[in-house]
């Protein structure tokens, strides 16, 4: 990866980025397409460097669905294991010959216990086996109450329902050239004061060490009262712009990264959300300009945003 030794004097460096200076710390990308910082955190145990709340609100639908089948079962298979150790003798009503129909049993009486449903059908009886459905018992309404909290929090946690095109373009603009990115809001949300800040990085060879250097791009509008329809941003490169002569060849080989940063207020939520992305000098299309998103319904009576387009674009000449 080639490394840029001089930029444009007429910009100038940003030096509260809350980004390091010296490159040679750095390894990849500063920030990932998901807006998540590409940091990955030692010399600290597990348990202490993760939240477990943040990671059940943030990952995926699909696995926490997973997570909660899987340890629901789970807990349920330790303690019918316990009852069928005990004995399936101190449980009443329990009526089976074979070893799976007991422990089948004891599996069926542990989900009763541990949802609190209690049929009735079965019953505990001793000291240890009512003991251990106590405690059960307890844990499941814990369980429950954890997992109620999650669900919650999972739906109700203010999200910036915003996509960005995958793709950056140096398009034609006015009688120059000015780099362009695209967003969209996804859902039947309300967005309004959007306000969006993109900072150039790369990484400069300064008499042979090599620093990361921060520059605040200027944008054709950095603030839109309203976020309805699509949004595409542009930076116009002129004479002070940090990509002032930047070369096709310049932005495939120059490790560079663009960072957006997009704060908006959703009436929903009642709060100012924030999104965050990047686009690396690779995924940076030289020659091209976006395919218009939204068009007038055949009926004349709506603008319909066709959400597939966002990162549709053609090549032209520059």
């Amino acid at each position: 990866m080639a490394f840029l030794k001089k930029i444009n004097s007429k910009a100038k460096a940003d030096a509260n980025t809350g980004f390091g200076t010296n490159a040679s710390s750095y390894g990849g990308r500063f920030i990932n397409k998901s807006g998540n910082a590409n940091i990955k955190k030692s010399g600290i145990g597990l348990f202490d460097s993760i939240s477990w709340y943040h990671t059940m609100l943030n990952i995926p639908r699909w696995k926490f669905m997973v997570i909660i089948v899987v340890f629901y079962f789970s807990v349920n298979f330790i303690f019918a294991s316990i009852y069928y150790g005990i004995g399936v003798e101190h449980l009443n009503g329990v009526v089976a010959t074979s070893t799976i129909d007991k422990f089948g049993q004891a599996f069926f009486f542990s989900i009763q216990t541990f949802t609190t449903v209690g049929y009735g059908h079965i019953s505990p009886s001793g000291f240890l086996t009512s003991f251990t459905a106590a405690v059960e018992a307890l844990f499941g309404l814990l369980s429950f109450a954890i997992a109620t909290g999650l669900f919650y929090g999972r739906f109700s946690k203010p999200k910036a329902f915003i996509r960005f095109s995958h793709n950056a373009l140096i398009a034609p603009y006015g009688t120059g050239t000015g780099l362009m990115l695209r967003m969209t809001p996804y859902k039947n949300a309300n967005l309004t004061d959007a306000e969006v800040k993109v900072t150039l990085g790369m990484v400069l060879d300064e008499g042979g060490k090599l620093v990361n250097k921060f520059y605040t791009l200027d944008l054709e509008l950095a603030k839109i009262n309203s976020l309805t329809l699509s949004w595409t941003l542009v930076h116009p490169i002129t004479e002070s712009s940090p990509l002032y002569n930047f070369t096709k060849e310049d932005y495939e080989n120059i490790n560079g990264e663009i960072l957006v940063f997009l704060k908006v207020f959703d009436d929903m939520f009642s709060t100012t959300v924030a999104k965050r992305t990047s686009y690396s000098f690779s995924e940076i299309v030289y020659g091209a300009k976006f395919i218009p998103m939204y068009f007038r319904s055949n009926d004349e009576n709506k603008t319909v945003l066709h959400i597939d387009k966002l990162n549709a674009f053609e090549k032209v000449e520059l």
